[in-house]
């Protein structure tokens, strides 16, 4: 919009603020990158339906903030999946401050994965990979990860059924959630022990970032991520993928 159009009378200005002081000290050189992505998200992310209208004036305590204070919980060199990454939150904050890291942002919806790829490419992030499907049609096609996050996609239970199976051995799913996080670890107790995982804790981060401070359910796997019915799944998915012995060296054997 020009400076010379106007709005229709009666219409709400969502307008995105300057970044601040806390953004300065969050992602450190990587702020003039962030700002482009804060943006983008506040133009074509609206326009496409990605980002409510009312998001942009909060864009930064609620979303970029938010999500950045993820890295504290994530270990260096290791491989993530961002689940159902929606516009890119938090994988994309995430990426922007943690060069380090090998990302795969998973969203089955065609809409948001052209936009993820289009910020990916615009952003040079080399080292993320945009996948569109849902976490169980990849099971086979992804390699295992170190660590799972999500943000904003499903009830406690739920969210580790699709991404526990994910998870190669010893690895966590990193999980933002709000006020009723111990309420939810709680309701998702058994299914959470159905699926491996041997530990689970609820935490605080992101302590003089954002405030109040961001809180994050920790899951963590043994030996077999997803339990005994996903790691049958994912035998087969890898006998599969491999190539066919059939026909190679002579005549098979009757």
């Amino acid at each position: 919009m020009t400076s010379q159009e106007r709005r229709p009378e009666g219409q709400a200005q969502h307008e995105l603020p300057p970044a601040p002081p806390a953004a300065r000290k969050a992602f450190g050189d990587s702020l003039p990158a962030v700002e482009r992505y804060a943006e983008l998200l506040a133009d074509a992310g609206v326009r496409r339906g990605l980002l409510g209208p009312r998001e942009v004036p909060r864009l930064w305590e609620r979303h970029l903030l938010n999500c950045v204070v993820l890295s504290e919980a994530v270990p260096e060199d290791v491989t993530v999946c961002d689940v159902g990454s929606g516009a890119g939150l938090p994988g994309i904050p995430l990426a922007l401050v943690r060069p380090d890291l090998k990302i795969t942002l998973l969203e089955p919806l065609l809409r948001r994965t052209t936009f993820l790829g289009e910020v990916v490419e615009l952003l040079g992030l080399d080292h993320v990979t945009v996948m569109r499907g849902r976490a169980e049609e990849v099971l086979g096609a992804l390699p295992p990860v170190h660590v799972v996050t999500a943000r904003a996609v499903a009830p406690l239970d739920r969210l580790a059924g699709w991404g526990v199976p994910l998870l190669r051995p010893y690895g966590e799913m990193v999980a933002l959630k709000g006020d009723t996080a111990q309420e939810e670890v709680k309701g998702a107790r058994d299914a959470l022990h159905k699926l491996g995982v041997v530990e689970t804790t609820v935490e605080q981060i992101g302590h003089g970032v954002v405030d109040p401070p961001s809180t994050i359910v920790r899951a963590r796997v043994g030996e077999s991520p997803g339990g005994v019915r996903f790691a049958a799944r994912r035998a087969k998915a890898a006998k599969a993928a491999r190539p066919s012995g059939r026909n190679r060296g002579g005549r098979r054997r009757r």
